[in-house]
């Protein structure tokens, strides 16, 4: 029986051509809530973000939330759980190597996000995947030496991840786009978020569902009792899914709560 459900929110939860949670995907989520099922959001996104999100998303009575792929957590009153910055030594390591370089990355602390340079590209694709806000400020990266850092967000692509850890010693790439690389630590993931929520509320592993469609949910829906992917998943994130459903644009959320017994049509 399933008694918990993570949610990522980007591809999954809310539209990239919207920005909203689709009227099906809302109508589900309140018939498994009223049913005792709790739901949870499980994003790569910041903290900070979340007041820039669509209204339903901001309003609907989640159980918790596992932010910043996993480091950090907060349970339904908003009360921090956990939370894991990146190893100090790795920005020791990390900084000089940065100086060099002319490609962007978005610095994510707890309250504040900063860029090391000025990039139209990576400003377009914000744009439109959904984050309507300004333009991040841009700061010396010599900050990330007396803050603490959560997340890293490199501007390249994946054949570059390994020279990037390489300079960050204790993190790892959990990579959801093309277009950028979400730096955590080497022991976090989504999947650690997930063991906390269900260590608070004493739920098994088995009696819970995932629903993702980037890459860096892989590991949580592996990790799930039910992985759920979205028909506009990549293949590798399908591969990784004990199912399928449709795209998010054609109500694949509300057909797998339906599918799975969580809700009716």
């Amino acid at each position: 029986m399933i008694k918990a459900v993570f949610l990522d929110i980007d591809g999954t939860l809310i539209r990239f051509d919207t920005h909203e949670i689709p009227d099906s995907a809302l109508k589900v989520l309140h018939q498994a809530k009223e049913k005792g099922i709790r739901l949870f959001i499980a994003s790569g996104r910041p903290p900070i973000q979340m007041s820039l999100l669509c209204e339903s998303f901001r309003t609907f009575p989640w159980d918790g939330k596992v932010l910043l792929n996993g480091q950090y957590c907060l349970d339904e009153k908003g009360q921090v759980m956990h939370q894991e910055p990146l190893p100090m030594s790795a920005m020791e390591k990390l900084v000089p190597w940065l100086m060099d370089k002319q490609f962007n990355c978005a610095f994510y602390e707890l309250d504040y996000a900063y860029d090391i340079h000025f990039n139209q590209d990576y400003y377009n694709y914000l744009k439109e995947i959904g984050h309507t806000e300004r333009m991040l400020p841009v700061e010396d990266v010599h900050r990330a030496l007396s803050h603490e850092t959560y997340q890293i967000c490199p501007y390249i692509p994946a054949e570059e991840d390994p020279e990037f850890i390489s300079h960050a010693p204790g993190c790892k790439s959990a990579r959801w786009t093309p277009a950028f690389a979400d730096i955590i630590p080497e022991d976090g993931g989504k999947p650690e978020g997930v063991k906390r929520m269900l260590a608070k509320y004493g739920i098994a592993r088995e009696e819970c569902m995932a629903f993702g469609d980037g890459a860096n949910d892989i590991t949580m829906l592996q990790y799930a009792g039910i992985g759920v992917a979205m028909g506009n998943a990549n293949d590798n994130v399908k591969a990784a899914a004990d199912y399928v459903t449709a795209p998010i644009d054609q109500d694949g959320l509300a057909k797998a709560f339906v599918h799975f017994h969580l809700a009716t049509e």
